[in-house]
């Protein structure tokens, strides 16, 4: 149900119906039976919809990986512009995040366990292009913590060490809730993984 709601979010309105029966039936099937040995024509059977459909909104499974991988990107990073938007200082902030972070993975289980799952399989242009539009996506927060009065804290920090500070350890729990190695919620600990998040960042010093 929350994964049919994402996919209406990021793709609104009555003309764009057929794109998400074919994106919720491919998630289905990529989870069930894995990326490389899905097939068109299973993804097809699911949906009810044609091979030339598939093929016109997609062109390739890569397209169809394409774009559920976009999709639990854009709505994720919405998610957490609206958190953010009224996180006063930056340890508030990196609260804001992890409490974010946990919640979406939380109400989109299925997306999460796609998005750890869907990287490896996609072609060097692909990952290029995603990477690149992960980097348009980071600008608001970037902006955000140039708006802190405190951001000084953060300042020692190089930015492409910055994300893995703030989400590593909550990353690490979610995927092992999403496996099913532990069973605990995320939701459980929310509050001690912010402040794992905190105390590294004032821990670290690499000046």
């Amino acid at each position: 149900m929350y994964e049919q709601d994402l996919l209406e979010r990021v793709y609104s309105g009555k003309r764009a119906l057929l794109k998400r029966q074919i994106l919720a039936q491919a998630l289905d099937c990529f989870l069930e039976q894995g990326i490389e040995t899905t097939t068109i024509e299973q993804i097809c059977e699911r949906s009810g919809a044609s091979v030339g459909a598939v093929y016109h909104h997609f062109k390739n499974k890569e397209g169809i990986v394409r774009a559920l991988y976009l999709a639990a990107l854009q709505d994720q990073s919405q998610q957490r512009i609206h958190a953010l938007h009224d996180a006063q200082g930056i340890q508030q902030g990196i609260a804001v995040l992890i409490h974010s972070y946990i919640a979406w993975t939380v109400q989109h289980p299925q997306f999460a366990r796609f998005l750890y799952t869907a990287r490896s399989s996609f072609n060097t242009v692909t990952q290029a292009d995603i990477e690149q539009q992960n980097q348009q996506r980071n600008q608001y927060l970037l902006l955000w913590i140039d708006q802190q009065l405190d951001r000084v804290v953060l300042e020692h920090i190089p930015y492409e060490l910055l994300f893995s500070l703030v989400i590593g350890a909550t990353e690490s729990y979610c995927r092992a809730w999403l496996s099913g190695r532990v069973q605990s919620s995320p939701l459980q600990y929310q509050e001690q993984l912010a402040r794992s998040a905190w105390d590294s960042i004032r821990q670290s010093d690499l000046g």
